[in-house]
């Protein structure tokens, strides 16, 4: 099945016709209206980083600035150039961004909300950045979010998996190639029915905050479409050491599948916890008892070591993909920092790309422009196949990632086996489902 699905994935990529979605390209510095942090005739242009380098999250934010750098890098005609060989339609010419080279400020947003928005108004405000980036708790890319909306600069969304983010929470001058917790749900359900059965009882874990609550919910209503019962669904407080609390209650309650919405350090610890308690040695309602973790990676992974062998989730992106774009940017991002690129590198990555070749199709750094060149964008060659940059919620629609912890890795690297590359129109939905309103163009 695997080998299946990665030949599908080359097969999609080859028959997508970039000419379908040729980019209009516009004439350079048309508009004159003035917008917040123009660079002007300066020779620079600046982003801003918003990581978490300390908190729960703070080994995906370590990556996400990896990933940055190596974009910086790769835009500013740096290095080996990445992706920019396989990305389509391509106005970036290696030289930075309309000729302007790209500099960069950081900092920590301690997986916090308020510590995230707090940096990137000093980013704005202070440091003069024209776009922002970063992010990997949706918590934070909401509350940053609102804050582009409310100053008129562009944040594009790292790694922020809620339905809220482009849901009720969209904003205009916030875009998010990342993919969502309904995804997750509607590519899961079904391999989880074929693998486990349909008459199932599910005891949910679930990380309290807009993330969770949107993963639980579509845990919920994938699993129940196919026939699963819900015991019990209980919030556990985001960044928590143990989880042994959560999880003795689950013993007694009669379900024989724990879903455990979480993510970052807090997975690795409930799912550790959970085999420790001895929970998938167990027969319950005459069924082996199973763990399911909705969203993991490679980098989480890493940290639950063999708790993570045969465990089903969903990723965005997977380093073993065998597409020429996935493949460049693991040879660059390897080469580097000597260790293969996380899911969450790779959005970073994209997305720091996507802006500034966004920017160069537009001819000017005015981000009412750039927000409608980014508007039903369609663009190939960057690690998930024919992508488009929804008009209506700037959700990036693309094929998903059913993966599996791996029984016998080759290296400490190699822990998911890619089960299924479900395609877009199994996990499509009306971009008005979640609601919200993405405000004018212009604050």
């Amino acid at each position: 099945m695997q080998n299946d699905s990665r030949r599908k994935v080359l097969k999609s990529v080859a028959g997508f016709s970039a000419s379908a979605v040729a980019p209009s390209f516009y004439v350079k510095n048309a508009w004159a209206d003035d917008f917040r942090n123009d660079p002007g005739k300066s020779a620079t242009v600046k982003f801003g980083f918003t990581v978490p380098q300390t908190g729960p999250y703070a080994d995906e934010g370590a990556d996400e600035l990896r990933a940055y750098e190596l974009a910086v890098k790769h835009i500013n005609g740096e290095g080996d150039g990445g992706m920019l060989k396989t990305m389509k339609p391509l106005a970036l010419k290696g030289n930075g961004i309309l000729g302007k080279k790209v500099e960069y400020v950081t900092g920590d947003t301690q997986t916090k909300a308020d510590a995230a928005r707090a940096l990137a108004k000093r980013m704005i405000e202070k440091d003069g950045v024209v776009m922002y980036t970063g992010g990997s708790s949706s918590a934070e890319a909401i509350a940053v979010q609102s804050l582009a909306q409310e100053m008129g600069v562009i944040y594009m969304c790292a790694l922020t998996h809620s339905n809220d983010t482009t849901g009720k929470d969209k904003k205009r001058y916030g875009f998010r190639h990342f993919f969502n917790a309904y995804m997750s749900g509607r590519a899961l359900g079904p391999i989880l029915a074929k693998e486990y059965g349909k008459e199932r009882r599910a005891y949910h874990l679930t990380a309290d905050y807009t993330w969770g609550w949107t993963q639980e919910e579509s845990m919920k209503a994938s699993t129940e479409a196919v026939g699963w019962k819900t015991a019990n669904a209980v919030r556990t407080p985001l960044g928590a050491a143990d989880f042994s609390q959560y999880i003795t209650p689950v013993l007694n309650s009669g379900a024989d599948v724990l879903i455990l919405n979480h993510y970052g350090k807090d997975m690795i610890n409930s799912l550790t916890q959970a085999v420790q308690f001895g929970l998938r040695d167990k027969q319950v309602n005459g069924k082996r008892f199973e763990v399911v973790v909705p969203l993991f990676s490679e980098l989480m992974a890493q940290g639950a070591g063999d708790a993570i062998k045969g465990i089903f989730g969903t990723a965005n992106w997977d380093w073993q993909l065998p597409d020429a774009a996935s493949q460049n940017f693991v040879k660059s991002f390897a080469a580097v920092y000597k260790m293969p690129p996380s899911q969450a590198a790779h959005t970073a990555y994209v997305q720091t790309l996507l802006y500034a070749n966004a920017v160069e199709m537009a001819g000017t750094f005015n981000p009412e422009q750039v927000i409608k060149t980014l508007e039903g964008f369609k663009f190939d060659g960057m690690g998930n196949g024919p992508t488009e940059y929804r008009a209506e919620d700037h959700q990036c629609m693309k094929d998903i990632l059913v993966v599996r912890g791996k029984q016998k890795p080759s290296n400490k690297y190699d822990l998911m086996d890619i089960v299924q590359v479900v395609a877009r129109k199994d996990v499509d939905y009306d971009p008005k489902m979640f609601g919200g309103n993405l405000g004018p163009y212009k604050v």
